[in-house]
């Protein structure tokens, strides 16, 4: 009788997921909607006519936090993103081999995109340090 039963609204991790991997797609999932009202409120309700100018772009990297920010956001998105898409290829219960390869697909495309995401914010930060 002292057993507990889930609610339709709790989750658990799927069947082969590390519980690690399943807490940071928990967790991700709701910073990324506070980062992402931050970064529409700024990029597009600020600006002139909804959207801000690359000139206003450089003005607003060089506030110190700014590049931080939008690190962070750029991190938990692809993150989020590519254990959404593990998740999927865990439920479809492939071969142990083929999910492992994708495992690394993952990794790897998570790594490019995060480096080259920060070298971009880096760009765009040390453009405004002439002006």
């Amino acid at each position: 009788m002292a057993q507990s039963s889930l609610t339709q609204s709790q989750t658990l991790p799927d069947s082969g997921a590390s519980a690690i991997l399943w807490l940071l797609k928990q967790v991700s999932g709701p910073l990324i909607v506070v980062f992402l009202l931050i970064h529409f409120i700024i990029n597009h309700l600020v600006g002139e006519g909804g959207l801000l100018s690359y000139s206003q772009i450089i003005v607003y990297y060089q506030i110190w936090f700014v590049p931080i920010m939008e690190g962070i956001f750029l991190i938990l998105v692809v993150g989020h993103s590519l254990l959404g898409l593990r998740s999927i290829v865990l439920d479809l219960q492939l071969p142990k081999s083929l999910t492992s390869l994708l495992d690394w697909v993952f990794l790897v495309v998570g790594v490019v995109a995060v480096v080259y995401g920060l070298w971009l914010i880096n760009q765009i930060t040390r453009a405004g340090i002439g002006i």
